[in-house]
């Protein structure tokens, strides 16, 4: 009678583990799509595809914000080899190079904190979005794989 209660435990935490790293996933994806979608808001002030518009600026730089303040915490060692049903997945780099990758997070930080402080004006603007997307892309280049 016990052991089929134990094996039932056992099968629930290992469901429970599964979920949670689902979870994390799912987060992880989640907050990058908006970082993702509030840097081409700026790109497309910066090429004039849309008007200079301090509110969505400030939005974006808002969710910029977000995302350097959560991407020490948004790739738990539970997300390592976690397939993604995504176009890109982490890669194992993120959890190989711990301290590359805090370096890279630490350096978008700062330029979030730059940009933040000082976008007043599409000049001041144009002038920012080149460190934004050199950080983004350095971390993508060395920690994101993409599909296919």
């Amino acid at each position: 009678m016990i052991r089929p209660v134990i094996v039932a435990g056992v099968l629930l935490l290992g469901l429970g583990a599964v979920s949670a790293q689902q979870d994390a996933l799912k987060n992880a994806q989640t907050v990058m799509k908006a970082t993702g979608k509030n840097t081409g808001a700026l790109v497309a002030m910066v090429k004039g595809e849309k008007p200079y518009d301090q509110a969505t600026v400030d939005a974006s730089l808002a969710v910029l914000e977000e995302t350097a303040r959560k991407l020490p915490t948004l790739f738990p060692e539970s997300m390592k080899g976690q397939p993604s049903d995504d176009d890109y997945s982490a890669s194992p780099k993120v959890w190989d190079n711990k301290a590359d990758f805090d370096a890279h997070i630490a350096t978008f930080t700062k330029a979030v904190a730059d940009a933040k402080a000082s976008i007043k004006n599409i000049d001041t603007l144009k002038a920012a979005v080149p460190a934004l997307g050199k950080s983004c892309g350095g971390c993508h280049e060395t920690f994101r794989i993409k599909k296919g």
